[in-house]
């Protein structure tokens, strides 16, 4: 393998912000420096956010919205201040629209089970892509099964982005919502979603939008696309693990039932029955998770410090320069459009090697400290749509290098020169 480098992150965002990020800093046991290209799974944390909840837990660590003392004062007074800065991180107009939860995941089951349960009779039909993670797959299946319905999925086109016709010809009168990822976690395709919502709209369709890989990548306006409802996640926003968010407009969420049931989403209870709290805590029942959805918030405010704009335009430099590399390797094959066909797309590129296994592949760029992803990223159709079981994924971030780039691609071709060795 290549020899390890040290990496100049001199004059570019990275430089600005690796000094944030205190797990980027560390060595393997060899002394080689992480590389880390695995954005798209997961986000590391800056400093701002770690600090964030050592300062909750330290200092106001409290139930929210039960309590008469300061700590609870103080701990719900962060706690709403999150949600306030979630809302205006995505363009809403209105706090009480956005809803916490564990994860993305849990909030479309919100709107599977809540509003598709109540809304969805036998026939109706269910619009999704090929390309959709598993989270935007299976609840939906379980709402078909159970309420008797359609499941269509639209194709994608040679170029690995979403077949917009084949989505006009799926789209009809029956059609109640349309469930869509805006970036696809492999193919790294954006979406038409303002286009998309148009045509949902004039069949009297619903659009929900799965925006995990596009929140911490480029600004979202919820109003400018024109969608009735959103869904994130905190821990691919620089955020911590184990809470997530619903936007959905405040008409729809006023006619959903509640999720779940218990503490903190009722009003009123009795023996016999109970009364819902206003939105959104008639979503949020029991203890929420607290110190999450503040660190959330603060990682939603070291996004914005930085720029989504600044932060796009240099993904995408870096993005080109992955792609061009990546391109000279024989026997490589890309999932997704290349920059050259999209040049707005994510900042990730999956790929498959000719007769060497993703898994192969990655467990050796371990061995020189370099983080990729293999599998079949939760999307078993899409990956079975290109007659694969798994695919490798390299995914950068702002704190991404040029060097790590050039790193990588290094020790990715003298891995595959290894495999092919002893063929």
């Amino acid at each position: 393998m290549a020899q390890s480098l040290v990496f100049d992150t001199s004059n570019s965002l990275a430089n600005l912000t690796r000094p944030d990020f205190p797990i980027l800093l560390q060595t393997n046991d060899e002394g080689k420096p992480l590389v880390y290209l695995d954005h798209a799974a997961t986000s590391q944390k800056p400093y701002q956010v770690l600090e964030a909840l050592r300062y909750y837990y330290s200092y106001s660590n409290a139930n929210v919205h039960r309590g008469a003392h300061q700590l609870s004062n103080r701990a719900t007074e962060a706690f709403e201040s999150a949600r306030e800065i979630t809302a205006r991180f995505i363009g809403a107009t209105n706090s009480s629209e956005i809803v916490f939860t564990r994860n993305a995941t849990e909030a479309i089951n919100l709107m599977a089970h809540s509003w598709g349960n109540f809304n969805l009779k036998e026939g109706d039909e269910i619009l999704l892509t090929v390309m959709e993670h598993h989270s935007n797959l299976i609840p939906w299946q379980i709402l078909a099964a159970r309420n008797n319905c359609i499941l269509r999925h639209v194709g994608i086109t040679d170029d690995g982005e979403l077949d917009i016709e084949d989505f006009k010809k799926q789209l009809n009168e029956r059609t109640k919502i349309v469930s869509m990822v805006h970036i696809s976690n492999v193919l790294g395709c954006i979406n038409p979603i303002h286009e998309i919502s148009l045509l949902a709209h004039k069949v009297g369709a619903l659009i929900l939008v799965d925006a995990c890989q596009s929140l911490a990548h480029l600004p979202i306006d919820v109003n400018k696309l024109q969608i009735d409802a959103l869904v994130g996640s905190s821990h691919k926003l620089c955020g911590p693990t184990g809470v997530g968010f619903l936007w959905a407009r405040e008409n729809i969420l006023d006619c959903m039932p509640p999720f779940l049931g218990g503490g903190e989403m009722i009003q009123d209870v009795f023996l016999n029955y109970s009364t819902w709290s206003k939105l959104p805590h008639k979503f949020e029942a029991g203890t929420p998770p607290i110190g999450e959805a503040i660190g959330m918030g603060a990682a939603i405010n070291y996004l914005q410090y930085i720029g989504l704009i600044r932060i796009r335009d240099y993904e995408k430099k870096l993005t080109k320069l992955l792609f061009d590399q990546l391109s000279s390797i024989d026997g490589l094959t890309f999932l997704g459009p290349t920059p050259l066909k999209q040049p707005n797309r994510a900042a990730l590129a999956s790929f498959s090697i000719q007769d060497i296994h993703a898994n192969d592949i990655a467990a050796l760029l371990d061995t020189s400290a370099i983080c990729i992803r293999s599998g079949h990223h939760c999307t078993q159709p899409l990956h079975r749509y290109y007659g694969i079981t798994a695919s490798a994924r390299a995914s950068l971030s702002f704190t991404t290098t040029i060097e790590e780039i050039n790193f990588f691609i290094e020790e990715l071709t003298e891995t595959i020169k290894f495999f092919r060795k002893y063929k």
